[in-house]
């Protein structure tokens, strides 16, 4: 891929935003339980997570002084998590899903949205 072809940093992270927006709008207002019960819920919200992965691991291929500038964010937890919905087929693990979503989605949202913001201001 030539530079001038070389997709732009800040478009892999605004598809990690649009994921992660995506992903909060599926799951406003809905339980665990609920979640556990959605296969619909679960699809879109696991398709989300598939796009943060990919997005992810182009900025580790592509910027690689970027992420060792950002270990803040896990970029290769990232891609690892995206991993293991895609190619868990019928056997994902929706618990671990679920904690994902509870526990990381929210700080991966803050760390990206901050870089995202200083990378746009400096442009």
């Amino acid at each position: 891929m030539s530079k001038e072809s070389k997709p732009h940093l800040l478009n892999y992270l605004e598809h990690i935003l649009t994921a992660i927006k995506r992903i909060n709008n599926y799951t406003d207002d809905v339980s665990e339980v609920v979640f556990l019960r959605s296969e619909l819920i679960q699809d879109a919200v696991i398709r989300n997570i598939e796009i943060i992965g990919e997005a992810s691991r182009n900025v580790e291929r592509h910027y690689p002084h970027f992420t060792a500038e950002h270990l803040e964010v896990p970029w290769s937890d990232l891609y690892w998590m995206r991993n293991r919905v895609s190619h868990g087929y019928f056997s994902v693990d929706l618990e671990l899903v679920w904690k994902t979503l509870e526990k990381d989605i929210p700080k991966l949202h803050e760390q990206i949205q901050t870089i995202y913001q200083q990378l746009s201001a400096v442009k």
